[in-house]
């Protein structure tokens, strides 16, 4: 078991009216290894909120989160920020490569936390493998801004795989590009995730998507249902 949420609440106070907004309402499920989901609803449903709880970014006003079987409540900081870092990988709706580094550069970055020298060397080597998977090989030394969105979002599902993940959690990773790039990472993704055992979560409000990825769950009312 990846990760699993227990009764989630999230609730926001409005700092003016001080009128008390529920986002998410006694959500539960479990993921286990290899297992993948996509959760669908309209922009400003929870999405975002959600995910960013089962990432560790956010936490929820009360409900458990577990993380292998462990209540992120059991970890420190320090703990959590190292389990973002090496067992979750993130992919947005924007790719967030840094411009002034290149292809493989932005790759890394998720290992440079990690001090292993033999870890970073095999790191390299699996970055130019999975460049060649998702056909970039030939960009390696390219700046972001010399590629297309779907280039820049492919860079950003190799760096997600970098550090060889349990779980990737996508959030509108197709949303800002065309119909024929959308498609293609969405089919990179699910291939990704079969080929590595990988758990994934999508949120989306691409029904193309979470129909590419699967087990599609709505998010209405603060509520997650079976679609």
């Amino acid at each position: 078991m990846i990760t699993e949420l227990h009764n989630i609440n999230k609730d926001y106070i409005n700092n003016v009216s001080g009128v008390k907004h529920e986002v998410l309402k006694g959500i539960s499920f479990t993921l286990n290894n290899g297992e993948a989901m996509s959760i669908v609803g309209p922009s400003g449903s929870g999405k975002s909120t959600l995910l960013n709880i089962i990432g560790t970014m956010d936490k929820p006003t009360s409900g458990a989160v577990k993380l292998y079987g462990n209540e992120i409540s059991d970890y420190n900081e320090t703990q959590l920020a190292e389990i973002r870092n090496q067992k979750i990988g993130f992919i947005f709706q924007s790719h967030h490569l840094l411009p002034q580094l290149n292809v493989l550069e932005n790759i890394l970055l998720p290992t440079i936390p990690i001090k292993d020298k033999l870890y970073k060397k095999l790191a390299v080597e699996r970055a130019k493998k999975l460049l060649i998977r998702v056909g970039l090989v030939d960009n390696i030394h390219q700046l972001p801004g010399e590629l297309s969105g779907g280039e820049c979002q492919r860079v950003a599902v190799v760096r997600a795989l970098i550090n060889e993940p349990d779980l990737i959690l996508a959030d509108e990773p197709t949303g800002s590009l065309d119909e024929e790039s959308a498609a293609s990472i969405g089919k990179l993704l699910f291939e990704m995730h079969k080929e590595n055992n990988t758990a994934l979560i999508v949120v989306t409000h691409s029904l193309k998507l979470a129909n590419t990825i699967g087990n599609i769950h709505k998010l209405t009312g603060g509520m997650l249902i079976s679609a």
